[in-house]
């Protein structure tokens, strides 16, 4: 047998010396590079679609920031229309303001008057309810005209409560998410026009090899053309990074070392082909001659894809792919793709496909076919589609659902259980990792921010504690946020546990009455009883509630013993509509938590610490995304935040 340096050159081969692990190459490889982003820039929202998030958003103002009218009519009370049918129609005075989108109201609807509201305008103190145009009439003339109202209110209807879609200080976007035009309509809806982005990662792609052509150009016999430079250049913008073209580098190796040597200039470096140990795979003796510390894996035990080489110099990745595209692309997954994601600022890429069906009843208006949007919830008998239930003026249903129903323009109700075709609004969206069905806290936003850290989608469903519980009996969620006082023993969320569930310990935080400081009705009130004395002795002075089932109503009913003050019935479901009432004096006094009034800044009376809780179906506890979840409960970083916020781990 001749020596090697006899052999021809496209003979001689030195045989890979060890051949690793796919875990072993990837450890290798990953410990030689400092695995975060790239740092942050600050862009136009107008030039930020595709980019990465840098960082939590929480919104600066409440969307909607005022109680609002959803439809043309007029603000009434709702107690002022008991009993108005076609038949026998209430009558109203009318005030003398027509109230109009951007004009705060200059009269309150005192008891037998009501004011005409337009769409979107600003619902008046004293009012509780929005009655259709259609539904009234307008009799007399000039002054002596009167309001008939031919059906019934009941308080809250076509009125959206301050802070229902977006709350201040609610966690709305996540660091990591990379922006499409549903998460910049959220960010232009809270008024911010510039937002912080990872800096997107340069990546140089070299083609190698005599043989490769450029598409576009004639293809000799022999050649083929460079298919893998276009997969992986769209393959890395697709994870936020900017691919950066040096072209084909023919087989000499002082020229593809000057080019190598240019494309450092980038945060990595991708070659395909000539990656073997032959006399004519060049890309391996030119990365071969890197330092710092150069190559940690050449030969990879995986097929396709085993003479992938795995580099880093300059604390940056350099890689040599296999030239055949199937290896190339399945070896640029398997190790480049966690690693620019990480550099672009983005969480563990997670993919799951899913069937639907509807959980609770809804109603439809005959006449008209509508499109429901749903959020995708795995159960155990299936896959439940839980509509959004946030309304047409909602800026975060669209952003939030994974598709939507579409409901035939004949059809009044479809009844719970029910199976459904749902259309998914992209693709890639499906059922999240971790449903989270219960009572709201800015706490829950914390935990579940870190949640998506780990690489877990999340989507959740405000509807109180009791709903919450609710969805556990039914196996419709992975977590369900609670704090139900059982008035007997005294313990918080315990009592309420359902037999096939596990009560996970969340946190302490308190609960009180909140007014407005310059209020002179409260200031010699020093303790509970006085500020509910102060507050129920002046039929003038406005309670603002909370929804049925929520464990805030239920500690509520128990401080007013019995009483209905006015504006009990107006029941908004989340602590900020409930501050933002009273702040904006469209309410007086109601009950939230301290880390909302301090967000507001109004005066807070504690009554009662409470116990804010997780229930968990037993069947769901070992799940992945559940004990990531638990896992961020005990977190120094998640505690650390809480801790700040208020709140008592």
């Amino acid at each position: 047998m001749p020596a090697a340096d006899d052999q021809p050159r496209g003979a001689r081969q030195h045989q890979f010396l060890t051949v690793v692990s796919r875990d072993e190459a990837a450890s290798r490889f990953q410990a030689h590079l400092n695995l975060e982003p790239l740092g942050d820039e600050t862009v136009l929202l107008t030039a930020a679609r595709g980019r990465v998030l840098a960082g939590d958003v929480s919104s600066p103002i409440d969307v909607t920031s005022f109680d609002r009218a959803n439809v043309d009519g007029f603000a009434v009370r709702a107690d002022d229309t008991f009993g108005a049918t076609e038949v026998s129609p209430c009558r109203l005075q009318l005030n003398n303001q027509a109230i109009t989108p951007g004009r705060p109201p200059s009269h309150d609807v005192k008891p037998g008057l009501a004011s005409p509201i337009a769409t979107g305008a600003m619902v008046p103190r004293g009012a509780d309810a929005v009655v259709m145009i259609e539904h009234t009439d307008v009799v007399g003339h000039q002054a002596q005209s009167r309001l008939e109202i031919r059906h019934a209110a009941a308080p809250g209807q076509h009125i959206s409560h301050a802070g229902t879609d977006i709350a201040i200080g609610e966690t709305v976007l996540h660091q990591g998410q990379v922006l499409s035009a549903r998460e910049i309509g959220v960010l232009a809806a809270l008024g911010l026009s510039r937002v912080s982005v990872w800096r997107r990662p340069r990546v140089a792609i070299i083609s190698t090899g005599d043989e490769i052509v450029a598409p576009g150009n004639p293809l000799e016999t022999g050649c083929v053309y460079d298919s893998n430079a276009a997969i992986l250049g769209a393959t890395v913008e697709e994870l936020g990074c900017e691919a950066v073209h040096f072209g084909i580098a023919p087989d000499d190796e002082t020229a593809l070392a000057r080019l190598v040597d240019d494309a450092l200039e980038c945060d990595c470096v991708l070659l395909s082909g000539g990656t073997s140990k032959g006399a004519g795979d060049i890309s391996y003796r030119v990365v071969r001659a890197l330092g710092d510390p150069g190559i940690v894996a050449h030969g990879v035990a995986l097929k396709p894809g085993k003479p992938i080489c795995l580099a880093v110099t300059r604390s940056k990745p350099v890689v040599i792919l296999p030239g055949f595209p199937t290896s190339a692309i399945f070896t640029f997954h398997e190790f480049v793709a966690p690693v620019l994601r990480t550099f672009s600022g983005l969480p563990a890429q997670r993919r799951r496909d899913v069937q639907a069906r509807l959980p609770i009843r809804i109603n439809s208006e005959r006449g008209r076919t509508e499109y429901a949007l749903v959020r995708l919830v795995n159960g155990d008998d299936g896959t439940a589609a839980y509509p959004m239930g946030k309304g047409s003026g909602s800026v975060t249903s669209f952003s939030c659902a994974d598709g939507f129903l579409t409901i035939d323009q004949q059809t009044e109700i479809i009844d719970a259980g029910a199976s459904v075709t749902v259309t998914l609004l992209s693709e890639s969206l499906g059922p999240a990792d971790l449903v989270v069905i219960g009572s709201h806290c800015v706490g829950l936003d914390i935990i579940l921010a870190d949640v998506v850290r780990r690489g877990f989608t999340t989507s959740v469903l405000h509807v109180g504690s009791m709903g919450g519980l609710t969805a556990v009996r039914r196996s419709e969620c992975d977590v369900a946020g609670i704090h139900l006082l059982d008035a007997k023993t005294g313990v918080y969320n315990k009592p309420f546990l359902p037999a096939d569930a596990e009560l996970v310990n969340g946190y302490r935080r308190v609960q009180g009455l909140v007014f407005r400081s310059d209020d002179p009705r409260f200031l010699n009130a020093v303790d509970v009883h006085e500020v509910i004395k102060a507050a129920t002795g002046d039929p003038e002075c406005r309670m603002v509630n909370r929804n049925v089932g929520s464990g805030t109503r239920i500690l509520i009913d128990q401080v007013l013993g019995g009483q209905r003050p006015p504006g009990y019935a107006v029941q908004p479901k989340a602590h900020n509509a409930v501050v933002a009432a009273v702040a904006q004096s469209r309410a007086d006094w109601g009950m939230a938590i301290e880390s909302v009034a301090r967000e507001y800044g109004v005066s807070f009376q504690p009554v009662q610490d409470e116990q804010y809780d997780f229930a968990v179906p037993t069947s769901r506890l070992e799940r992945p995304a559940v004990i990531a979840f638990r896992e961020a409960l005990t977190s120094a970083s998640v505690i650390r935040q809480l801790q700040q916020q208020g709140f008592r781990t």
